[in-house]
């Protein structure tokens, strides 16, 4: 009973610690990018600004988007499924951090972020044409 007891205290603690990383303060894109081993292929929330937003569509006709995100020193690409509220300015990016390297005539190497979601400023509108 008590190792049961144990293993139930030490589990709990696993999961508040669990959330408490889940609740941390956003990063900037230096700090992300200065610490890129160690948030490779791991979800990060990153704040920044958006710029040169581009729309792409796959040979399937699957869309996505795209836009370089930054916070003045560093920048880094991000990828998005869905189509964010906003398009230029501050954001808060929800996603997974990669570090794409390519090998082929000449190495190739990019950071960029597989954006699960992008929370645009609380009272953003989108512009109606």
């Amino acid at each position: 009973m008590q190792n049961y007891r144990s293993l139930l205290n030490a589990s709990g603690a696993l999961i508040l610690g669990l959330v408490l990383i889940a609740e941390a303060a956003p990063l900037s894109v230096s700090e992300l990018l200065t610490n890129a081993d160690r948030f490779n292929a791991q979800p990060v929330t990153v704040r920044g600004s958006m710029s040169r937003f581009r729309e792409h569509l796959t040979g399937t006709g699957t869309r996505y988007y795209t836009f370089d995100f930054g916070d003045g020193t560093h920048s880094v690409l991000v990828i998005s499924y869905e189509k964010p509220r906003c398009q230029a300015g501050a954001a808060t990016v929800e996603g997974t951090f990669e570090q794409v390297k390519w090998r082929a005539r000449v190495n190739y190497a990019y950071d960029q972020i597989r954006a699960r979601s992008v929370i645009c400023p609380r009272g953003y509108e989108p512009k109606a044409k």
